[in-house]
């Protein structure tokens, strides 16, 4: 039997198995799924987890069962591309004839002193609940910065302030205006549903230094309640490790398959891998699909596709707290009711694998 293991139950890999399964996988081939979390997790709401406004319960979705998928629990300690070997924290070692890696990433400081010590994080389900208990136990008046001005900052801070209207909530950005990459209608959209709502965006930002309770934003002491990071991210520190070749944002360089070049064998999928293309859930699932392609050829030693087709992305979608939001779909901007009515759908359809 080959033994195909799947590293995080991301939506690349949950892509993975929702293409395989129940109808395509070879009698032969056997798969174990590694992740720290006995479900997947819907990352893009993490935000809303905690802001307080969506349970725990309606960010998580089963894993599919089937007689010739494993699931494993627990830690990765390291990637043995040499050994195909998976090492765990706590249990012996999972052997790999084809390997998946898909750990997504983690918060990305930018040596920017105290930031990865005194700042809270939305970017696992355990820091997400963690941020959640800290900001709904804050008391009225409280101070919290969020430091990143994009999608996640954006959401977390439209989110928070329909959860806690008595909080007191600045938004960092780097740029002259807010979303500055995306077209002015909807940067002056999202600037005056801030205003409207009493959020104070801080642009052209520039922290220096984070220490507890103090934010520092070109060089000026700014005193915060909590301080929330959604101002970057780079891989798993796993993949970081790996004995592979990297970009300049530290993603494994692969070849047209999506493979570790001269390895066949292992493929990366999402936030560790090198694409032309920001990352993004909507990307993961698209590369996913090619790759179950491409394994499905080469195990059945059948010709691999001169090149394989562009990864179609159909847009991107934001929410400002319930009732309105932002996004471009098919290059044309879009705002308010409707955005928002849309991202609920494409999240309704995704929790009941019909996306």
């Amino acid at each position: 039997m080959k033994k195909l293991v799947l590293l995080g139950g991301g939506y690349g890999n949950m892509r993975v198995l929702r293409e395989l399964l129940p109808n395509h996988l070879p009698d032969d081939v056997t798969i174990t799924l590694i992740d720290r979390v006995p479900y997947h997790s819907l990352k893009t709401e993490y935000y809303a987890l905690a802001a307080g406004t969506v349970s725990d319960q309606e960010v998580r979705v089963s894993f599919p069962e089937h007689p010739h998928l494993h699931m494993q629990y627990g830690e990765v300690t390291k990637i043995d591309l040499e050994e195909n070997l998976i090492h765990m924290a706590n249990s012996d070692p999972v052997p790999y004839d084809e390997l998946i890696i898909g750990l997504g990433c983690e918060d990305k400081f930018h040596n920017i002193p105290g930031a990865n010590i005194h700042t809270h994080s939305i970017q696992t389900i355990g820091k997400a609940r963690d941020t959640y208990q800290t900001l709904n136990n804050l008391p009225a008046n409280s101070v919290v910065s969020i430091v990143g001005g994009g999608l996640s900052g954006i959401e977390l801070a439209s989110e928070l302030r329909e959860s806690r209207p008595d909080l007191k909530i600045k938004l960092f950005d780097r740029g002259k205006t807010i979303l500055s990459s995306f077209p002015e209608r909807i940067s002056r959209y999202v600037q005056n549903w801030f205003n409207t709502n009493g959020v104070d965006v801080v642009n052209e930002a520039n922290i220096t230094k984070v220490e507890e309770g103090i934010l520092y934003n070109n060089d000026e002491p700014v005193q915060s309640d909590v301080i929330v990071w959604t101002a970057g991210i780079q891989p798993n520190h796993l993949v970081r490790e790996m004995d592979a070749e990297k970009d300049q944002q530290g993603r494994v360089v692969l070849t047209k398959y999506h493979n570790i070049p001269g390895n066949e064998h292992v493929y990366v999928v999402g936030d560790c891998a090198s694409l032309p293309y920001a990352p993004s859930a909507q990307l993961a699932e698209g590369q996913a699909e090619q790759i179950v392609q491409v394994m499905l050829k080469r195990w059945s030693d059948k010709e691999l596709p001169e090149e394989l087709p562009t990864i179609k992305l159909k847009g991107v979608l934001g929410s400002l707290g319930k009732k309105q939001g932002f996004g471009m779909m098919a290059e044309r901007a879009i705002t308010g009711r409707i955005a928002r009515i849309l991202k609920s759908g494409v999240l309704w359809m995704y929790k009941y694998h019909k996306g």
